[in-house]
């Protein structure tokens, strides 16, 4: 469920191995609430066949508030820079959950940023607008944007709902604006040419949205 990054770009670790590994660096803390997607990514983990289980947050099943809480109050909070919510499963598809994680957050260690990483999907998810509920406890979210067409995005995500669910997370972007501090949609470059990066990076900017690429990581 919580898994440590021993440095940027570095592997996911539990606490004491990352240690091992660098004895001096900041990490982020990472959470996954959930093993559930409502995509089916071409590019994902979960293609994989077989996963680390025991340096990845792939669940055996799901927590509860009170153990995500538990294993939160165990983290070496002197040595987090940004908790990430996030993993294999799309967070917003356990949405009390997720705001019970973000607030008890805040409320206990409110000087740690906080991040959501989510495939943007979570008002067709939950049949309403969400946005709201994200104020005062994220800092930052992260929406996967994965292409500059909805059939390309359809093509690459297997999304669940179909060609509505591009716009819808483009629109669930600009929904988080005014709640949520920093919103960045990002997306893979091991998929995606220079030419589909330039469009991608100018449908942001029509929108008033950042852009970032990233690194695509297969372990």
């Amino acid at each position: 469920m919580i898994v440590y990054a021993t440095h940027k770009g570095g592997k996911y670790l539990p606490f004491d191995q990352s240690l091992k590994v660098d004895n001096s660096s900041m990490r982020n803390l990472y959470v996954n609430i959930t093993n559930q997607c409502n995509c089916d990514c071409v590019f994902c983990l979960r293609q994989k066949k077989q996963m680390a289980r025991e340096s990845s947050l792939w669940l055996e099943k799901e927590p509860s508030i009170d153990e995500i809480k538990t294993e939160l109050v165990k983290a070496p909070w002197n040595l987090i820079k940004e908790v990430v919510v996030c993993g294999f499963g799309e967070p917003t598809l356990r949405m009390n959950e997720l705001i019970s994680t973000l607030k008890f957050v805040k409320s206990n260690y409110s000087n740690i940023p906080t991040r959501l990483n989510t495939n943007g999907l979570g008002e067709l998810a939950n049949c309403r607008n969400i946005a709201a509920d994200f104020k005062d406890i994220l800092d930052t979210a992260s929406i996967s944007l994965n292409a500059s067409t909805a059939e390309r995005y359809l093509k690459l995500t297997r999304a669940k709902y179909g060609i509505e669910s591009y716009e819808a997370m483009l629109t669930f972007a600009e929904h988080m604006k005014p709640y949520v501090p920093n919103v960045v949609l990002t997306i893979v470059d091991h998929v995606n040419s220079e030419e589909e990066i330039e469009k991608c990076r100018q449908i942001c900017e029509s929108r008033n949205l950042n852009l970032r690429v990233r690194a695509y990581e297969d372990n």
